[in-house]
């Protein structure tokens, strides 16, 4: 039986303890936030793991554990690390030739006839996102000159603290009535897909980031096999072995929006039905790395 650390008891904790139990990896938790620590009694045995599941989101917890344990990882510290940096993707997607919205990053601090130039740059409306931030957390859409630098103003409030890590943003086309969906992609190859849709009412009421966290609904979805090809491309492209692609589709594009390598799993009927097999062997394959 292989011991698998898992940082979070979320969502993703509940629905794979079983279908990983039944091909013989146990699903534990690792608690590293919202807690201490004394590094001369660590609360873990150093072989108490056989593999880490993804690293976890808060790195510097992360790297106390990983010190601690020194155990692999599926997705490891610099796959994380790479994921989050949204700007740094899509540098890289777009130096691939692999398709991604226009967009401007600003390092902080920058001046307004700077920022007036970025905003120019774009057809309103734009949106304005913080670098490395989740969950659709910070993102804002502007419809005019004068909003956009309130919001930049917002954000270079918050850069002025210095202990704030990231002091960088995304400025991006907004794509209107775009279709929004999650790719999964498991060591270079596709494992499924959900179509992310918030409720009518949430749009009727002015809402429009689809993160499942802020009430949109997933639902499995068969995507053609170009666009299967293209989450796959991401992946090999960023060398993350676990990874979700977020896309964006519209009347006449497909562009890759963001990346995420501490992806939520969903419940097993939105996936191929080989999902939980070749999870378990690339598991398999991370812990005897």
């Amino acid at each position: 039986m292989i011991d698998l650390a898992v940082a979070n008891d979320k969502e993703t904790f509940e629905r794979m303890r079983e279908p990983l139990a039944e091909r013989g990896i146990r699903v534990r938790h690792m608690p590293v936030r919202e807690r201490t620590v004394a590094l001369d009694e660590p609360p873990w045995e150093p072989d108490e793991y056989d593999v880490g599941f993804v690293y976890p989101g808060r790195l510097m917890e992360g790297g106390v554990a990983d010190a601690l344990l020194e155990i692999p990882w599926l997705n490891d510290h610099d796959t994380v690390l790479t994921s989050r940096n949204k700007a740094e993707v899509l540098a890289r997607l777009k130096r691939a030739e692999l398709p991604v919205p226009k967009s401007v990053y600003v390092s902080n601090d920058v001046g307004e006839d700077e920022l007036t130039a970025v905003f120019e740059r774009f057809e309103p409306p734009v949106v304005v996102k913080p670098n490395s931030t989740t969950r659709g957390v910070g993102v804002a859409k502007a419809h005019d000159l004068d909003t956009f630098l309130g919001i930049c103003d917002y954000l270079s409030l918050v850069h002025d603290y210095r202990a704030t890590g990231d002091q960088s943003f995304l400025v991006q086309e907004y794509l209107p009535n775009a279709t929004d969906y999650r790719v999964m992609v498991l060591e270079g190859e596709y494992v499924g897909a959900v179509e992310r849709r918030l409720p009518d009412e949430a749009v009727s009421e002015g809402q429009w980031k689809h993160n499942v966290h802020r009430g949109a609904e997933a639902t499995g979805v068969d995507l053609p096999d170009v666009w299967r090809d293209l989450a796959e491309s991401v992946a090999t492209e960023l060398e993350i072995p676990f990874l979700g692609v977020d896309l964006l589709e519209t009347a006449d594009r497909l562009v890759v929006n963001e990346t995420n390598a501490r992806p939520t799993i969903d419940e097993e009927t939105k996936y191929e039905p080989d999902f939980y097999d070749r999870l378990a062997a690339a598991i398999r394959t991370a812990a005897e790395a």
